[in-house]
């Protein structure tokens, strides 16, 4: 079931709450799902997201997934993201933050400032949105916080500036995963989904 919600915030930020299916009580558990670059026509309908909250449906754990307000080169979007969790924080005990590429970055600067989120995972996030927004210095704190991150890629990206994250990661200890596929996850969005969702598993259903 999904229903559409109106983030709070200044912005015109609307988002879909897709909640689990369950026989069971409302879900104590969401995801927010920051989608792909706006400019690209990246939106909360994307299939990357949309798989991640079917996967995540899958084990009782609610996505909000959210499109951005108007084009701010990125400063606003990440406004945005902080909005959505804002949003998310009042009414879940347990909130964890995902994104794809634009949205990956905007998820891990976002996370690096929300010490209580369960968790962070960025699919294939590029490097850096403006001097402010930048994927790489984010990790960083995220360590510094201890929020659980896991940052996934393709290996035959030409799309997103992702080795520089992954480099970062890496040296961090930060979990990392690699796909053999593209920036897109051309037929691998169910896998992707189930990564995501088994991240974030762990930390919300105790899976």
């Amino acid at each position: 079931m999904s229903d559409t919600v109106l983030i709070p915030g200044g912005r015109n930020v609307r988002a879909s709450l897709d909640t689990a299916a369950s026989d069971d009580a409302r879900s104590d558990a969401v995801v927010v799902a920051c989608p792909p670059h706006p400019q690209q026509r990246g939106h909360r309908g994307d299939v990357r997201l949309t798989a991640a909250s079917d996967a995540l449906s899958e084990r009782g754990i609610d996505c909000l997934r959210f499109d951005y307000g108007d084009w701010d080169e990125g400063y606003g979007e990440s406004t945005d993201a902080d909005n959505a969790v804002a949003w998310a924080t009042a009414r879940y005990e347990r909130v964890g933050l995902f994104g794809f590429s634009f949205g990956g970055t905007v998820a891990l600067v976002t996370a690096a400032s929300r010490p209580g989120l369960v968790g962070v995972c960025a699919l294939a996030p590029t490097a850096r949105l403006n001097p402010d927004v930048d994927a790489v210095i984010a990790l960083g704190g995220l360590v510094d916080l201890g929020v659980p991150t896991r940052v996934l890629y393709a290996t035959r990206d030409s799309t997103a500036d992702w080795e520089p994250v992954v480099k970062r990661a890496e040296e961090l200890g930060i979990e990392t995963e690699a796909f053999e596929s593209d920036h897109f996850f051309v037929g691998r969005a169910g896998d992707v989904g189930e990564r995501v969702a088994a991240f974030f598993g762990v930390r919300l259903d105790g899976d």
